[in-house]
């Protein structure tokens, strides 16, 4: 078969006007997203930095929402230009939000109220309020207050826009307890939540009786799971735990009595009772050491990713099978590099399988297959490789010439992360539009130049390539989002300096650049964070 033919715009246009996709249930949306693909990757697409601003507060970006001031100002990035959605009024440190998620509604359920059907932020306050805001107006529509008897700081998806997990600091006692050699029966807790909407699970605490020293715990899609300080890494079910030790089904709104005291599930100043105690160790799941606790599940069928807990291992990873422990066939990854920075390893976000291997100077896809004639045994091989634009380093191995006539060969090896080279520091992946994107640095005289690079996400072909503007310096705290038409770098500066740099698609190559300094300018001088 011959290549096949490029995709046209027009064509695909006039065919969605014309009703050719009305019958399929999402082909509509695919179809948009395939046009808005070939959009941004062909060669007269232009991604320009239409707004620069900074702030001395974190700032933090969700679906097209850029949040400032501990998420008390919202600025839309989805217009050409900036647009303020909403700034709620000024609080307290104690009132301010520490944590946030942004909920979207699921498809095909029926709720209760017309305004759960648009996004909202659920937010975790630092007097430990947990509410939910409408994305749009900054409203609160809804407020539970969790607890006095703990300082609950972290939010996480359970169960991606449908569980939530609220965790506690945790509780390491003070000196004089530590000193007197007292110890603290529980180490922290995890308030669980059904969303939107909100219904309580309960509130689980985990305790050194029966855990033992724990330094972290978290829940991942109804897995409890618990780390410890020398590398164990421990799985349970939170559904077993819930049924075995829950002590009475608490319900939002409705009265309580509890240790002698009554009130009102989720109101101040009485919140919600720990109503999950574990009293005996529940059953094992799955437990595995890795250095750093570094433990993940992914693939086809499940596999897990870890280090061997040994420091000595850095950088060496074991793909093994959940099922039995056994290793993958070339199951042992390591990268040969020698850099500063340690390379790292996921499961690819796009729900195929495969494996994301990123270094200094390389991003391998690796991918998961059945052994030929052993169907019961799983191997790793290469997928694709994306190799960073490198030129041999002429100074290097160069000969010199001494004063009698001798010639000496120097011969040294620079790091794979060297400045002067260009080196990978991010990779992500655009779901919507079927995209890896990698930002590359080098280092050009004083300062750092990055660019950001598309690939197709099949083959690891490299579709457009963005140069960012402004400098990176690599010595910074940086994150880079790619969402659909926009791209956006926040980074973090000494001092607690935050910038955001937006850049958006221009498919209009002759746009004078004045303009759009003009406007950013503009911009920038509208907004003051």
């Amino acid at each position: 078969m011959g290549p096949s033919q490029k995709p046209n715009v027009c064509r695909r246009l006039s065919r969605r006007a014309l009703g050719f996709f009305s019958r399929d249930a999402g082909v509509v949306q695919r179809t948009n997203l395939g046009i808005l693909r070939a959009l941004v990757c062909q060669e007269s697409t232009k991604f320009k930095n239409v707004w620069t601003t900074h702030s001395k507060s974190p700032i933090a970006y969700e679906r097209g929402r850029i949040y400032f001031d501990n998420y008390r100002c919202c600025v839309s990035s989805v217009a050409s230009e900036p647009r303020k959605l909403y700034e709620m009024p000024k609080c307290s440190k104690s009132e301010k939000i520490e944590d946030a998620l942004l909920w979207e509604c699921p498809v095909g359920e029926m709720l209760p109220n017309t305004s759960d059907y648009k996004s909202s932020l659920i937010a975790l306050t630092a007097h430990n309020w947990l509410l939910r805001i409408s994305a749009t107006t900054g409203k609160v529509l809804e407020k539970i207050y969790l607890a006095s008897y703990c300082k609950f700081r972290y939010l996480s998806w359970d169960t991606p826009q449908e569980v939530i997990a609220v965790k506690s600091a945790q509780n390491k006692g003070s000196a004089l307890a530590q000193q007197a050699g007292i110890q603290q029966p529980v180490l922290l807790y995890l308030a669980v939540f059904h969303v939107l909407p909100f219904s309580l699970i309960g509130i689980l605490e985990i305790n050194k009786k029966i855990f033992g020293s724990v330094t972290d715990a978290t829940l991942s899609h109804g897995i409890l799971i618990v780390m410890y300080s020398s590398g164990l890494v421990r799985l349970y079910s939170f559904q077993a735990i819930t049924e075995q030790f829950m002590q009475q089904k608490l319900d939002l709104g409705c009265a309580c009595r509890w240790g002698g005291t009554t009130g009102t599930v989720g109101e101040a100043p009485f919140g919600i009772p720990c109503n999950i105690k574990i009293t005996d160790t529940p059953p094992l799941l799955f437990e595995v050491s890795s250095l750093e606790n570094a433990f993940q599940i992914g693939g086809h069928p499940w596999h897990y990713i870890i280090t061997p807990n040994k420091k000595k291992q850095k950088g060496v990873f074991h793909i093994c099978a959940l099922k039995d422990n056994s290793l993958a066939k070339n199951g042992v990854q390591e990268m040969e590099c020698c850099s500063l920075e340690s390379d790292w390893i996921y499961f690819h976000p796009d729900a195929s399988g495969r494996i994301i291997h990123v270094g200094p100077n390389q991003v391998k896809v690796l991918k998961l297959s059945e052994v030929e004639n052993n169907s019961a045994q799983h191997q790793i091989s290469e997928d694709f490789v994306i190799l960073a634009n490198r030129e041999k380093n002429k100074n290097e191995n160069l000969p010199t010439v001494t004063a009698s006539g001798r010639v000496v060969k120097k011969s040294f090896n620079l790091l794979d992360d060297d400045p002067e080279q260009e080196t990978f520091k991010i990779v992500d992946y655009e779901d919507e539009l079927d995209l890896l994107s990698v930002v590359a640095v080098t280092q050009i005289d004083a300062e750092g130049k990055a660019h950001l690079d598309f690939h197709c996400n099949e083959y690891g072909t490299l579709l457009k390539s963005i140069p960012l503007v402004e400098s990176w310096d690599v010595t910074y705290s940086h994150e880079v989002y790619f969402d659909r038409d926009l791209v956006l770098h926040i980074e973090q500066k000494p001092s607690r300096v935050f910038s955001c740099y937006v850049y958006q698609m221009v498919c209009d190559p002759g746009e004078e650049e004045e303009t759009t300094n003009r406007s950013c300018k503009k911009d920038c001088n509208n907004f003051k964070f």
